[in-house]
């Protein structure tokens, strides 16, 4: 079967040119920007001839020169284009080639070629896709399909790889991690001579589009893979290990740009068995990339997973910062700490995670989740790109230059939400995130409603009423998504293990933590200082706002206090009635966002107008499966009844 390409899918201009010249040294004849451009122009104007360079250049011809600029940027590019010609230079092969997708972008958008100038660099300088793709095919919270980098433990380079990294290119992302940081069955090989000449290969391609390839290792490789008896990252011989097998992977695959790493985190293995901590392990395997260039990405997901729910004062919340703040400034400086963009697990709501500035003397970056898996799954339609976008702006109040998120990390990453399927993403409407993830983070200051227009225009075609309603539909749906499930900062009440679908007391019980300890009076959980003390983790500001249940943002309210159903919210609702009134409203934004899907019909494509209308046929019976049992769960236990006379339970 083939595959979508999606944004990329180049539609016939309304010009009747003869010729179109591509002009351009003969260092970039080979590029990757030259070939898009070749192949967008006989797309886009399918009755000119596409010329490298010529003699000839009239009225019936235009001309689009590229250049690089060596005092620009490597990754900056400037476009000045008129109805004639086009001038694209760029800071090196990459600023060129983020140039030629502009503006090919600005082309389509208007229909035709365009006067317009256009500068720009990317607002974070490592924007960053994780694949939790397993060697056996299989992809971890994988909602899309199985793995198209790894079919049956053998690694893929391939049409479908090389459509990836173009789609990847054209909205800016610059790595790519290809497997889970799960490290599991032959996947523990990319580090041997195994997957060696694929993974030059596939490295070779992702760095023809200004792409690193990285890996994630499993940390016991020096037992796993080298034989020995101990992967101490402070043993001479498990470093010597390392460095020697860095040595040849890194000459081997000259694009690898080092490791994501899982260390000590939900079984996997780490430095706290050897009595080492995490600045000991993250540094010996820095020490061993950094002849090469390379980085090593430790994630900062570390908590204590055996908590018993009975226990007040162990909090989930709080590992993330009590487990890495007293390592501030140990780290070298190759190394970045990858810290979620909440304490929790990619909820719908959390509040930022503490630890974005106040690690002051050490690399950070953020991680979020496209992979919808506690979002809808890509079953249901939640557009994360305004959520990303609010937690990249959010002042931490940390006495800074600069206290936004955006401007205290070196970079962002995202677990991505493709697979094999047709259209990458299992529903076409999950796309957006994929599209608008690359654009945020090359432009943060971007319009969300500009941006979701110009995805549906580039995907969708030019009907006016298409690109309204999905609009209309993608700006909607996380605040639909929220109102249904979980509001007022809860999270969690998924079914265990799979996270589809509601159960209110699924995990409150369990040794992952406890999420929302309801019972017939009260609700939510007291992180405030005479509680667990997680509140106090912010800066001095904040820790006074989400202190007190009367100053704490009413959608963050249940995260950090524990209220009776009565409890006043700002709306002047009590706390019960909320949580009936969201989970109606919720599910009436689902049912209009499934009209207008079906008011579509006849004006997008069959094959995906089916596929999205099954979707929202999940989506609402699944929409009315959480706001019946949540609503039932809250009224048995209160026994409040709803203020609107609804029946609020079966």
């Amino acid at each position: 079967m083939g595959f979508s390409k999606l944004w990329l899918e180049h539609k016939k201009l309304a010009d009747t040119r003869k010729r179109v010249i591509i002009s351009c040294d003969h260092t970039l004849k080979d590029s990757a920007a030259f070939d898009e451009l070749k192949t967008a122009m006989r797309t886009m104007v399918p009755d000119a001839i596409v010329l490298w360079k010529s003699e000839v250049f009239d009225d019936d011809s235009y001309l689009i020169v590229l250049s690089v600029h060596p005092e620009l940027e490597a990754e900056e590019y400037n476009i000045a284009a008129s109805s004639n010609i086009t001038e694209i230079c760029g800071g090196s092969e990459t600023g060129v080639l983020y140039g030629v997708f502009a503006f090919l972008r600005q082309t389509a958008l208007a229909g035709g070629f365009a006067s317009f100038t256009e500068s720009a660099k990317p607002s974070q300088p490592l924007r960053m896709l994780n694949h939790w793709d397993n060697a056996d095919s299989t992809i971890e919270r994988g909602y899309s399909g199985k793995s198209f980098f790894f079919v049956d433990d053998e690694l893929a380079v391939n049409e479908r790889t090389v459509m990836y990294a173009r789609l990847m290119a054209s909205v800016g992302i610059n790595g790519v991690v290809i497997n889970n940081v799960n490290v599991r069955g032959k996947a523990k090989r990319l580090l041997a001579d195994d997957y060696a000449d694929r993974l030059e290969e596939l490295g070779g391609l992702f760095g023809r589009y200004g792409i690193k390839l990285f890996i994630c290792p499993d940390f016991a490789a020096p037992i796993t893979v080298g034989g020995l008896d101990s992967a101490d990252p402070l043993d001479d011989k498990v470093i010597e290990w390392w460095n020697g097998c860095c040595k040849k992977l890194f000459t081997k695959v000259p694009n690898l740009g080092g490791f994501l790493v899982k260390a000590d985190s939900e079984g996997q293995p780490g430095p706290f068995a050897y009595g080492r901590d995490h600045a000991d392990g993250a540094n010996m395997l820095a020490r061993a990339v950094r002849p090469y260039g390379g980085t090593v990405i430790w994630r900062c997901f570390v908590y204590n997973c055996t908590q018993d729910w009975r226990d007040l004062n162990t909090d989930r919340a709080r590992s993330g910062y009590d487990n890495f703040i007293p390592l501030d400034g140990r780290f070298d400086d190759n190394v970045i700490l990858q810290v979620k963009n909440g304490p929790m697990d990619f909820q719908v709501r959390e509040p930022v995670h503490p630890l974005f500035g106040a690690m002051k003397h050490t690399k950070i970056m953020a991680e979020f989740q496209l992979a919808q898996e506690y979002t809808g799954q890509q079953k249901h339609v939640c557009w994360l790109v305004p959520m990303i976008r609010d937690i990249l702006a959010f002042g931490t109040r940390h006495d800074l230059d600069d206290d936004r998120v955006s401007s205290v990390v070196c970079g962002v990453a995202a677990v991505a939400n493709t697979g094999d399927d047709y259209c990458w993403t299992g529903s076409e409407l999950a796309a957006a995130n994929l599209y608008g993830y690359g654009r945020l983070l090359f432009c943060e200051d971007i319009d969300m409603e500009q941006l979701a227009e110009e995805w549906a225009q580039l995907t969708f075609g030019e009907d006016e009423q298409v690109i309204a309603n999905v609009k209309e539909i993608l700006l909607g749906s996380h605040k639909a998504y929220e109102d249904y499930t979980v509001p007022l900062g809860m999270g969690w009440m998924c079914k265990p293990n799979h996270h589809y679908g509601p159960d209110p007391w699924g995990y409150e019980f369990d040794r992952w933590g406890t999420y929302n300890r309801a019972d017939r009076d009260s609700v939510g959980v007291d992180r405030s200082m005479s509680g667990t003390g997680y509140s106090g983790q912010y800066s001095p500001a904040w820790a006074e706002v989400y202190g007190s249940p009367d100053s704490c943002p009413d959608e963050l309210l249940l995260f950090f206090h524990r209220v009776p159903y009565t409890h006043r919210l700002r709306s002047g609702k009590t706390v019960i009635q909320h949580i009936y009134d969201a989970h109606f409203e919720g599910y009436e934004k689902a049912e209009h966002f499934a009209k207008l899907w079906a008011d579509l019909e006849g004006r997008v494509d069959e094959q995906i107008f089916k596929n999205v209308s099954a979707r929202f046929e999940e989506q609402l019976r699944c929409a009315k499966e959480w706001r019946d049992i949540v609503n039932t769960f809250f009224h048995r236990l209160s026994g409040i009844d709803d203020e609107k006379g609804r029946k609020i339970y079966n």
